[in-house]
């Protein structure tokens, strides 16, 4: 890599000095600018990983041109010269966030010196800022898959939400893309360049989540040798994803509660109440209101995190994802394998459709990679899936259905046809009739899930 380094001085012997101290670094190249005009327009037009100056132009001020550089390049790191240094002139420029402040007449290896920790913190910034932009990319909307109603729907309701600071509910099965959900959220909202801490509460034992959470002091339990901050406290100015939040004890359920609503904690040990500005994202697999009804979750929690809920239907409810997620991992594995493009076959096409996917597009991922790595062609057939997928993706017959008590039931579809949706509507309806408008009872009667149950009630106007 070539650091490229401009060098702003009004003195040509200065600048012919500097130039050559850089002679011997076979990785720098040097650029001299003699006016304000000129750095400008380098710093237009160029991008540099240092700026060297004395400061001294003719057009501004010592401290409005370093506000200029700073407003244009804000990441440039800036080592200042100075033959007139001073201890307030020296505070005055470090305020104005310069690397370094050296005096002249300086030794070379002092300088060499400051111009390599300079260029190191300059790498890692632009490291940092291509690593940030990837993330960003990757949770753009258009990155994610799928172009069932269901899914626009949810990323139409992404894309509002991510405007706000408001707490998000998203409830689904496992392996529906909760977490996907979340990083769009926080890289399509005003906190994408602040951190984001996740957290499953089912992956950690209950007596580490306090702990884990909100951090502890010195001296808080016999293992606490230092203090240390928790996952709250370091999602300082941007978002936390609690996953798993109805695997909390109401314990630990109270204390959430009042970082919603005040944004303070205290971590164990301590007495100091810390304020935290952050964003608070939220997810379960669970339906919360049963537990809320059965006691083994808060209710005031309940409705202050479901501010705003995004229910994720299962893969299964959304047919028309599958094949092109499937084409998706077929390519994210085609590459990282090292392989030519593979495509799928007809019959393997219709194997994915037909599968019941319990374990979602989690499950979908895990086949498609297991069948790049046994597929020797260019083109993906049965043999290729798993066994307990091709043995379980075959349906009754297209005209027979099997109730929850086994029994078969025969539906012919009339000879001038009819509205799915239409049909889908009705049957909804007369669930929640049979049921007295029990929505747990109603979406059992159809042998859906409460989160799918309620998406369709949205869809056709029953939700209230």
């Amino acid at each position: 890599m070539t650091y490229r380094i401009l060098i702003a001085d009004d003195e040509e012997r200065m600048r012919r000095v500097l130039a050559m101290v850089f002679d011997e670094m076979r990785d720098v190249k040097v650029v001299t600018s003699s006016d304000y005009v000129t750095t400008m327009a380098y710093l237009d037009k160029e991008r540099f990983h240092l700026l060297i100056t004395d400061l001294k132009v003719q057009e501004v001020g010592r401290l409005e041109f370093l506000r200029a550089i700073k407003s244009k390049t804000p990441d440039l790191p800036i080592i200042v010269l100075s033959a007139y240094g001073s201890v307030e002139s020296v505070i005055d420029v470090m305020k104005e966030g310069v690397f370094d402040y050296l005096t002249t007449p300086f030794e070379n290896e002092i300088l060499k010196l400051a111009v390599k920790r300079a260029l190191r913190m300059s790498s890692l910034a632009i490291e940092n800022k291509n690593l940030r932009q990837a993330l960003e990319s990757q949770y753009n909307f258009s990155n994610i898959i799928g172009n069932s109603p269901a899914v626009t729907d949810a990323l139409r309701l992404v894309g509002e939400v991510s405007k706000t600071d408001s707490t998000v509910l998203i409830t689904g099965e496992s392996g529906t893309g909760k977490e996907l959900i979340a990083r769009a959220i926080h890289y399509n909202s005003n906190r994408a360049g602040g951190p984001l801490i996740t957290l499953n509460c089912a992956a950690i034992p209950e007596n580490l989540l306090e702990s884990e959470l909100f951090g502890y002091e010195k001296g808080a339990f016999t293992s606490a040798e230092k203090t240390k901050k928790g996952r709250f406290e370091l999602a300082a100015g941007g978002t936390f994803f609690l996953d798993e939040i109805s695997e909390m004890s109401a314990a630990i359920q109270a204390k959430v509660l009042r970082i919603i609503e005040s944004k303070e904690l205290e971590r164990l040990g301590g007495t100091e109440t810390i304020k935290v500005d952050i964003r608070i994202i939220c997810a379960t697999n669970k339906n919360l209101e049963d537990l809320v009804r059965l006691g083994k979750f808060r209710e005031d929690l309940y409705y202050r995190i479901s501010v705003f809920p995004i229910t994720l239907l299962p893969l299964r409810e959304r047919t028309e994802d599958i094949i092109p997620l499937s084409k998706h991992f077929l390519r994210r594995f085609s590459i990282k394998m090292g392989k030519a493009p593979i495509s799928l076959s007809k019959e393997v096409e219709k194997l994915l459709i037909q599968h019941k996917w319990e374990g979602n597009i989690r499950e979908l991922q895990n086949a498609i990679e297991r069948a790049v790595i046994l597929c020797k062609s260019n083109v993906i057939m049965p043999e290729h899936l798993p066994t307990s997928l091709i043995r379980g993706s075959y349906f009754p017959a297209k005209d027979k259905f099997q109730t929850s008590d086994n029994t078969t039931v025969q539906f012919d579809i009339p000879p001038h046809g009819l509205s799915l949706d239409a049909l889908e509507k009705q049957l909804v309806t007369q669930a929640l009739e049979k049921s007295k408008n029990n929505k747990t009872k109603a979406a059992k009667l159809l042998g859906l899930t409460r989160g799918t149950f309620r998406y369709r009630l949205q869809k056709y106007g029953l939700s209230n």
